[in-house]
C-alpha cells in the first residue's frame, strides 16, 4: 500500500504572482512584467507537475496572506510576517501531523522524483535538504519528530551561506540532500533555465 497523502505534506512556498509582487532581484534584471510572468509560468508548472500525485497533500504557502483566490482550489496556508525563517517555522507546526516537505516555486525544474526522494529520505533522517548552486536550499525536508528544534534560527537567508547555516543547526542529526538544482532569482538564471527549456 502507498503512503497515507493525508500524513505527507508537500508545501510550495511562494509569494502571490501578481506585478509587483516578490521576485525584486529579477525584477531588477528583466523588469516587473518579465518577473512576474516567470513566477506565474513556474507556480503552474509546479502545480500541474505535483499537485496531483496520490503519494502526498498538496499546499501553497501564500505571501502576502491574502487574496487567496489566485490559489484555488489548492489548500492554502498564509506565511505570516517576519523573516523567511519565521514564517518556515510557523507553516511547519501549523501542519498537521506526518512529515513535511517545502520547496520554492522558484525552482520549476523540481520532479515528482525528486519530492519522493525527499519524503523517502526521510523515514531515517531527520531533515532532507535540496542544495541549490548559490548556496542555499531548493528544498527542506522534515520529519517533525516531538518537540523537535526547528533549524531557521540565525540563518543567513538569501546569501550563500543558508544552507550551511541550517545544516549547522541541525546539530549533527542525520541528514540527507538531493542533487544540486539553481533557484531562479536573477537575469543571468533564467536565461540559463530559458535555453535549458528550449533543449529538452
Amino acid at each position: 500500500m502507498g503512503a497515507d497523502p493525508t500524513q505527507q505534506h508537500l508545501v510550495l512556498f511562494t509569494r502571490q504572482p501578481r506585478y509587483g509582487v516578490g521576485k525584486r532581484r529579477l525584477a531588477a534584471d528583466v523588469g516587473n512584467l518579465e518577473a512576474v510572468r516567470f513566477a506565474r509560468a513556474a507556480l503552474a508548472r509546479l502545480r500541474r507537475t505535483l499537485g496531483h500525485d496520490p503519494r502526498w497533500t498538496l499546499w501553497i504557502a501564500v505571501s502576502p496572506d491574502r487574496p487567496t483566490d489566485w490559489a484555488a482550489p489548492a489548500r492554502v496556508i498564509a506565511q505570516g510576517p517576519g523573516h523567511l525563517g519565521e514564517k518556515l517555522e510557523r507553516v511547519v507546526r501549523a501542519l498537521p501531523r506526518g512529515p513535511v516537505v517545502i520547496l520554492g516555486a522558484d525552482t520549476p525544474t523540481v520532479t515528482r522524483e525528486d519530492v519522493a526522494r525527499a519524503f523517502a529520505a526521510l523515514g531515517n533522517h531527520d531533515a532532507v535538504f535540496g542544495p541549490a548552486r548559490d548556496g542555499g536550499y531548493w528544498l527542506i525536508g522534515l520529519r517533525r519528530r516531538p518537540r523537535m528544534h526547528l533549524p531557521f534560527e540565525g540563518v543567513r537567508w538569501s546569501t550563500q551561506h543558508a544552507l550551511a547555516d541550517t545544516l549547522a543547526n541541525m546539530e549533527a542529526r542525520p541528514v540527507a540532500l538531493l542533487r544540486l538544482q539553481e533557484d531562479v532569482d536573477d537575469g543571468a538564471s533564467l536565461r540559463r533555465y530559458l535555453s535549458r527549456s528550449r533543449r529538452g
